[in-house]
């Protein structure tokens, strides 16, 4: 009763809610929210600098987020690669001196505060010719006002980036007066023209004062309250923001350390000064703000610009346009065409005359179609991870962030769980709920920053491997059975594998080993096909009549783990077979093959392992010793039973399969919500680079700003939504793109070899310009 009821309820469900209307609702989603980042846009403005000047909250302990962009944490090298010729000048107080320190440690760890506080204090990396000096000037007066007069004249040097800031030496001075506080107005009047002409040429921030923990603050301190702290704030804004009359001024107001300061005073020393943590985020910022814009990182989206349209990308929106228009064309053409034939009614009888006739859809407009809609995916890619419309952040790890998903799917794995249409080994459902469950633990394991904690990757590792098994495993299984080395089958596996990964690629302006997993599944299943498919080709068939030929496939999978081996252990050769061109432009990242010489050889013997599980069961299966009948175990008890006792303790990829496949019940089912994620498995790993993640997958990409638990979810049902509709498009377009007529794939293959041809001379001017 309670299994019908079930049913009766999934049933009605599914009535109202199909895959189709969650598409719908996505695509209404997608529209609703970029219509409300545009205006936002409008708005409050589109820097990102002035967001990470100005705002921002701490994720965890230690952890700063900006707000809507992304922070990089630079390392020694980049920040000497960034500030080489540069000179940094730091003008004002014991926190300015500080935040001196902390921005020269990013430099020279080594650096130590030593020496005499109230005075100037010089750095000089001569490695980088980076100078970045401190000059003691406590208070805005006329002593300050002459050091920055200096660097406005013409025939002196200026430095790049300014940055000063002062105020509790004069309330502390003058016992918090408020003449005091007049005479800083009156100071900073004076000088607020001559940042201003600094800040033409160079890059000027006024630092405002944090506030201070007054309880610890000692007596001679005492004067300096947080309400005397936002006085002299609010006169250093109202003065410097208002030194230009008909534009904004280009002196920046780094306020974001008050913010800082807001959360982490409590554990200052003295009251006064930050803790180290505190000052190490700031010095960052600050990194951030001046380097980003100059080094580009990936992971640095505040103060970077929209990356510049390439000529591919621009010919690939030409492209995408035109299917629109072409497709939007030919809708009309069929509607109007519909209407004619629209049933008419008999005057005499007053019934329809029903003169349909209902014409098979035809390829140009499957093609069409099918084109129109990615052109429109595309552009959604193109707006979260390119065109800076949507925010990005920074991921940040919990235990709860991971296990908690983890825990939620495994739950619904289980609940949804229906009997398999076959009981075989390793069948259809089982294997699409295989890949299920692994893309969605590798998801949550993204998206959760989860790659700080060591003992995940490693699980990660072993994911990827099971999936590269389950490669060797199924293709070999086809190859053996069916016999079938023609080169349409090659190409339908070769075409659902790249195809959007090479869409990506033109769209993203991305190299295709960016996308490492398709690269290695592609090389892996040629190494397959190339085994089998050479002479002699043996096959169950042939080998069934001789037993000879399974000695002689065997000799093929040696002779193969011989060249597996053989490039494993030399690098060199294997660098110089895929730096060879135009094997180069697919397979080099950041002009050179390491990459991908150190993903092929993670798992370089995990699809021989694949293919060769799959011979031995193949063998076992056609002698008849296993049992596959429904609910039957796969061997006699006794060894099924010490084979799973094994399989527990050892728990490897193969141990795995023999849980999963020995016991006949386990066998028999399978998880209808995992195998539904499995059948977009491939979608799922590559959309989650652009749409789900952000930053080419180092950060978290934020649709819905301050609700992080409400933006995963939203972005996840668009997310899976996007997936599913490429797969159906990639299913489309493999029927029209690869045809089963020989002669007409020929053609084909010429056309594409062509097309390929053009976009890697295209490519090649691109980076003759670049450089």
């Amino acid at each position: 009763m309670a299994a019908l009821a079930y049913n009766l309820g999934k049933r009605e469900i599914n009535h109202y809610f199909s895959v189709r209307s969650a598409k719908v609702l996505a695509l209404v989603a997608v529209l609703l929210l970029a219509a409300c980042h545009l205006a936002s846009r409008r708005y409050r403005g589109n820097d990102s600098c002035e967001y990470l000047l100005s705002s921002g909250r701490f994720l965890g302990e230690k952890v700063w987020q900006p707000h809507s962009c992304m922070m990089h944490k630079y390392k020694i090298s980049e920040a000497k690669n960034c500030l080489v010729d540069k000179h940094i000048a730091f003008i004002g107080d014991s926190r300015i001196r500080q935040l001196f320190y902390s921005f020269v440690k990013i430099i020279n760890p080594q650096f130590k505060e030593e020496g005499n506080k109230h005075e100037n204090i010089p750095f000089e990396d001569k490695t980088a010719s980076v100078k970045v000096d401190f000059l003691w000037h406590p208070e805005v007066n006329g002593s300050m006002k002459q050091c920055i007069k200096v660097w406005t004249e013409d025939s002196i040097a200026k430095p790049h980036v300014i940055v000063a800031g002062a105020a509790t030496w004069s309330i502390k001075i003058h016992n918090g007066s408020s003449e005091a506080l007049s005479q800083y107005k009156m100071n900073i009047t004076s000088i607020a023209p001559l940042l201003e002409k600094l800040a033409k040429t160079s890059d000027v921030y006024w630092v405002l004062q944090d506030p201070v923990y007054e309880d610890l603050l000692s007596e001679n301190r005492k004067m300096i309250t947080n309400e005397k702290i936002d006085a002299y704030n609010e006169a250093a804004v109202s003065i410097l923001n208002s030194s230009t009359r008909n534009s904004k001024s280009n002196v920046k107001m780094f306020s974001v350390s008050k913010l800082i300061a807001q959360e982490t005073i409590m554990e200052s020393l003295d009251g006064l000064h930050l803790p180290e943590s505190s000052r190490e985020t700031t010095a960052m910022i600050l990194m951030n703000v001046y380097c980003n814009k100059i080094l580009k990182p990936v992971d640095g989206s505040c103060c970077q610009p929209r990356p510049p349209v390439t000529l591919i990308q621009k010919l690939a929106a030409c492209f995408f346009t035109l299917s629109i228009i072409g497709y939007l064309i030919f809708y009309i053409i069929h509607r109007n065409a519909h209407r004619k034939n629209k049933p008419c009614t008999d005057l005499e009888s007053g019934e329809e005359k029903k003169n349909i006739i209902n014409t098979p859809v035809s390829s140009l407009e499957i093609l069409l179609q099918s084109f129109c809609k990615l052109g429109l995916i595309m552009a959604y890619f193109y707006m979260c991870d390119r065109a800076n419309l949507f925010m990005k952040e920074n991921k940040f790890y919990t235990h709860s962030s991971f296990f908690i998903p983890i825990i939620y799917i495994l739950v619904l794995g289980v609940f949804y769980n229906e009997n398999t249409k076959e009981t075989k080994v390793l069948n259809r459902e089982q294997t699409d709920e295989w890949k299920g469950w692994m893309q969605l633990v590798i998801l949550i394991y993204h998206i959760s920053g989860a790659s700080t904690f060591l003992p995940v990757y490693m699980h990660i590792r072993v994911l990827v491997a099971a999936y590269l098994f389950q490669t060797g495993y199924g293709h070999f299984s086809y190859f053996w059975i069916k016999g079938d080395f023609g080169i349409y089958r090659v190409c339908q596996v070769l075409f659902r594998l790249n195809f959007l990964v090479v869409v990506l690629c033109i769209v993203m302006d991305r190299p295709y080993q960016f996308y490492y997993f398709v690269p290695l599944v592609t090389v892996w299943f040629m190494v397959i096909y190339v085994t089998l498919a050479l002479w002699p080709q043996i096959i169950q068939k042939k080998a069934n009549g001789n037993c000879f030929w399974h000695f002689g496939l065997l000799l093929k999978l040696g002779f193969l783990l011989l060249f597996i081996c053989f490039l494993a252990y030399s690098q060199g050769a294997f660098e110089k077979i895929f730096s060879l061109w135009p094997l180069s432009k697919c397979f080099e990242l950041k002009g050179n093959v390491y990459e991908w010489w150190f993903r092929w050889r993670l798992d370089r013997y995990v699809v021989f392992h694949g293919m060769l599980f799959a011979f031995i069961y193949l063998a076992l299966q056609k002698r008849q010793i296993l049992s596959e009948g429904k609910g039957e175990p796969l061997f006699s008890n006794k060894i099924s039973n010490f084979l799973l006792f094994i399989s527990v303790v050892s728990f490897l990829i193969l141990a795995f399969i023999l849980i999963r496949n020995i016991p006949g019940y386990a066998r028999s089912v399978y998880s209808s919500f995992f195998a539904w994620f499995g059948k977009i498995s491939l979608e799922l790993f590559i959309c989650q680079y652009h749409i789900w993640l952000a930053a080419d997958t180092r950060g978290i990409l934020v649709l819905i700003p301050g609700n992080p638990m409400l933006n995963i979810i939203v972005s996840t049902f668009i997310f899976v939504c996007v997936a599913h509709e490429i797969s159906q498009i990639t299913n489309d377009l493999a029927q029209i793109i690869i045809p089963k007529d020989n002669s007409s794939l020929l053609k084909r293959l010429a056309c594409i070899a062509a097309f390929f041809c053009g976009l890697l001379i295209l490519s090649s001017i691109q980076d003759k310009s670049k450089h």
